[in-house]
């Protein structure tokens, strides 16, 4: 079967990676030695000094490798009693340092505590061992006397190092005191030595020059991955893997030739064997990585093509500002891409109002308050990088507001308008030059053309507006002035009654108009009653004036002049019935 152009650059770039990598697994690492020379190194064994079997089988550990290496030494507790902070570097890390190694050590003379903690820590620096690979081989015949948890540093140096070891012998120990030590072999991937005489303390030292030279070899895993040739810039694809290593074990996609340990959009192992993982936002060639979590090794990669989806985006070429408007799509990539409407020019990542695609192929949006040239945008939520793009012209709205030029006190107002750009959208009745966005008594406008407001309980001039919900900018206002509530009202007609009457008693009322209708009464309401429904009625059919009974209830009671034909109410009288 041919190859693919991408599995074929693919597998170039791979193989160049692979010649680029080292040719053995062992690193020519620094190394420091560091030598016990507190005061237990006077305790014989077999009638001889720790001190002098160490200085006697010290060669054991000096073999040829230390022309290759750079290898120091440092001792401690060597120059003064109770001084935890008696620690030396005798010789400096340098090559072919074999013999001054040996001088120095014969020259040491046990005196003091055991700050081998301290010791450790001051060795891994000198060796930069942040920056490049270290090896620490610590002797010791006892523990750790300057209250530190030699355990817990080698933890520490592991994680900061880069391939930070540490070879520990242990000589004249107990089981007991040896656990104390070996930790600090085992927290680093190094080994632990015992030696209970001078025979075990030279064999010790040969193994651990051994371990120097040619360190434990990585295990070989079997791990295979399996992910799809190509993907869509920002979309989830499936990807699956055998014989995992490690819950915490990842995969990964970066770009192809991206340095060990990098990664990008990833997912955890879990026991699993499968998962999704999601593209990044730009195209070309990447790599999908099966990596270790354990020094961040790529176990195993695949090559995979992520290439432009091709979205397209529908939208009006005007619409209304603060209106709802369709917008639809197609291919869209993942259910959290969105549609966004900004002013034409915003720049890439910016969002306006929005929409997500949820799966769907269409949707509304809403235009923003002000009017101007903006940009319909289909936005890949991953990278938030625009797919797809359509100019659209938000234009001002032709609304138009109609209401009474007077009303009272208390009184309802009936508002009408026209060219509602939202049922969102309300109208609103606050004083004369209030600041824009106030807000007092409103109504929603929903799907009306017209409703009613209470009017405010103190006099004076107001504005009833027509306020756009979106960015809340004001489209069309009027002024009302707000009466006394015992005053008359004129419209039309004139009503002219007197102010009390006693109950039960007949009143006469004089009206006039100038605007003729089918169907006008004079009524008589409770004052509180609604608008067009009364106690009495008289149709103007002749002359004025008429005469109207009063209730036999006490109270304030209204006299109405209605155009029940436009539905209308041209005049008012209060009355109090005593």
């Amino acid at each position: 079967m041919k190859k693919t152009l991408l599995q074929t650059m693919a597998l170039s770039l791979l193989g160049g990676l692979a010649c680029a990598a080292p040719a053995s697994a062992a690193t020519e690492e620094n190394v420091m030695i560091v030598f016990d020379g507190s005061n237990s190194m006077w305790g014989q064994i077999e009638g001889i000094s720790k001190i002098e079997i160490a200085r006697n089988v010290m060669d054991n550990l000096l073999g040829d490798w230390t022309q290759q290496r750079h290898v120091g030494l440092m001792a401690y507790g060597h120059r003064r009693q109770g001084d935890c902070s008696d620690i030396e570097t005798l010789v400096a890390p340098g090559t072919d340092t074999r013999s001054q190694i040996l001088d120095r050590i014969g020259d040491i003379t046990p005196t003091g505590k055991t700050p081998l903690t301290d010791a450790i820590e001051q060795a891994a620096t000198s060796l930069s061992y942040t920056d490049t690979p270290a090896t620490v081989i610590l002797i010791s015949d006892g523990l750790e006397s300057c209250n530190r948890d030699p355990c817990a540093l080698a933890e520490t140096l592991e994680k900061r190092g880069v391939g930070f070891t540490a070879h520990v012998v242990g000589f004249g120990l107990g089981d007991t005191d040896a656990s104390a030590l070996s930790c600090i072999a085992e927290n680093t991937g190094g080994q632990y030595f015992s030696a209970g005489n001078a025979d075990e303390l030279g064999d010790a030292l040969t193994a651990v020059g051994s371990a120097v030279v040619a360190p434990e070899p990585e295990p070989d895993y079997s791990v295979t991955l399996t992910a799809p040739e190509t993907t869509q810039a920002g979309a989830v694809f499936e990807v699956s893997w055998t014989d995992a290593v490690d819950d915490n074990d990842y995969v990964t996609i970066v770009p192809m030739g991206t340095d060990e340990g990098e990664r990008g959009n990833y997912i955890r192992t879990h026991g699993n064997d499968q998962d999704t993982l999601r593209a990044p936002s730009s195209t070309g060639l990447y790599e999908v990585r099966y990596v270790l979590n354990e020094g961040e090794r790529t176990l195993a990669r695949q090559a995979i093509d992520v290439t432009e989806p091709e979205v397209t985006l529908t939208a009006p070429g005007t619409t209304l500002a603060g209106s709802v408007f369709e917008v639809s799509w197609t291919n869209a990539v993942d259910d959290n891409d969105y549609i966004t409407i900004v002013p034409m020019g915003t720049d890439e990542g910016e969002r306006g109002n929005y929409i997500r695609t949820h799966g769907n192929d269409r949707d509304t949006l809403r235009a923003p308050g002000s009017t101007g040239l903006y940009e319909v945008r289909y936005v890949l939520n991953e990278g938030e990088r625009t797919l797809a793009r359509q100019a659209i012209e938000v234009t001002e709205p032709e609304v138009t507001l109609t209401a009474p030029d007077t009303i009272r006190a208390g009184d309802s107002i009936t508002i009408s308008w026209t060219g509602a750009a939202s049922a969102s959208d309300y109208i609103t009745l606050v004083p004369m030059g209030a600041d824009e966005g106030s807000r007092e008594s409103y109504i929603r406008v929903r799907d009306n053309n017209q409703d009613t407001l209470r009017a405010p309980g103190s006099t004076g001039l107001y504005e009833v507006r027509y306020v756009l919900n979106e960015g809340r900018r004001i489209l069309a206002r009027q002024p009302i002035e707000v009466l006394d509530e015992d005053a008359p009202l004129q419209n039309g007609a004139t009503i002219q009654a007197p102010d009390s009457a006693k109950a039960g008693t007949d009143i006469e009322v004089d009206w006039s108009t100038s605007r003729a209708s089918n169907d006008q009464r004079i009524t008589l309401a409770q004052e509180d009653q609604a608008i067009f429904t009364w106690i009495t009625a008289v149709s103007i059919e002749g002359d004025a004036p008429i005469s109207i009974t009063m209730p036999d209830s006490p109270g304030r009671y209204e006299l109405r002049f209605l155009d029940v034909t436009n539905q209308e109410v041209l005049a008012r009288h209060v009355i109090q019935v005593k």
